[in-house]
């Protein structure tokens, strides 16, 4: 039996750097975030991660889907419905990106006072 290989995302070969990447992603957060309380159709995803256009949302979705992370289901209906939802792996993202957000409101305050403060100091080089 092999051992498993030693993953490290400051290898540059390394597949957990691209799963980092991804899960790092700004929107990808948002709509892991959105979508914690339960399914989402398309719109209703796209109206809670204001600013996000289709285009955008539509590929960060498939990403989702081809990581494991949400799964899109189709309904036979007219009109078409299709939600997407956390995948039991998409959930487990939920407490780290959380606490990440939390984290951004909490200290915005801080983080736009210091970048006035080098704003104004490389104003006066």
């Amino acid at each position: 039996m092999t051992d498993p290989p030693d993953w490290n995302v400051f290898v540059r070969t390394c597949p957990s750097r691209t799963s980092l990447a991804e899960i790092a992603n700004k929107w990808t957060a948002m709509i892991v975030i959105v979508l914690e309380p339960g399914p989402l159709r398309f719109t209703e995803i796209r109206a809670a991660v204001d600013g996000i256009s289709g285009k955008v949302l539509s590929e960060t979705l498939r990403r989702l889907e081809r990581d494991g992370l949400v799964e899109r289901r189709s309904y036979d209906r007219m009109p078409p419905h299709v939600e997407y939802e956390l995948t039991p792996l998409g959930h487990s993202l939920q407490a780290p990106l959380d606490a990440l957000r939390v984290w951004a409101e909490a200290h915005i305050e801080k983080v736009l006072d210091a970048r006035e403060g080098y704003d104004d100091r490389m104003a006066r080089r």
